[in-house]
């Protein structure tokens, strides 16, 4: 590979670090996902972690991450035992797994604790009306709290929303991929 080249896919990989890190994940994970992306052909642990410079126990999680995130997938090589990968090319294939994701991960431990946390101080507040510091905790948290549940609302649409329509148009012209 030309050097220009090489400039212009370690310059992809870094970016997909830093795009990775910016949304709450780790940075190898994007360079894993950048490395697949651009690879013309399906690449294997050894070459992710020669790539991307970290170790193949951090590839192999990171790799099984990306493949629950819907962003690569297992390719088989006939006659070969290693394990293969390709990057989704569908990013909103990519976009839809990460909502859905969501619906299992984080978020919904997060919207657990903050209500927990609202009840405790809900009766912080009923033990001791006048304390200022439990008033004014109850309303921030119920902010948050209803904007969570909004968030987590329209989420749940967007989904519903996509499945209907993968739903319409395979019904109406058959499986669209």
């Amino acid at each position: 590979m030309n050097d220009s080249l090489s400039t212009a896919k370690e310059n992809f990989v870094h970016s997909m670090s830093r795009i990775s890190s910016f949304w709450g994940f780790p940075k190898a994970l994007g360079a894993i996902f950048g490395a697949t992306y651009l690879s013309p052909r399906p690449i294997t642990l050894d070459e992710l972690v020669e790539e991307v410079g970290v170790s193949k126990g951090a590839v192999s999680t990171h790799v099984r991450r990306l493949e629950r995130l819907g962003l690569i997938h297992k390719h088989v090589q006939l006659g070969d035992r290693k394990d293969y990968y390709v990057a989704e090319t569908d990013f909103w294939k990519v976009v839809r797994g990460l909502l859905r994701e969501r619906e299992k991960g984080e978020f919904d431990r997060a919207l657990r604790m903050v209500d927990e946390s609202l009840e405790i101080v809900e009766t912080a507040v009923t033990d001791t009306p006048s304390d200022e510091t439990a008033v004014f905790y109850r309303e921030r948290m119920k902010t948050m709290q209803g904007f969570f549940r909004s968030l987590d609302s329209l989420v749940a649409m967007v989904v519903a929303l996509d499945n209907l329509r993968a739903g319409t148009l395979e019904r109406l012209f058959g499986r669209t991929q």
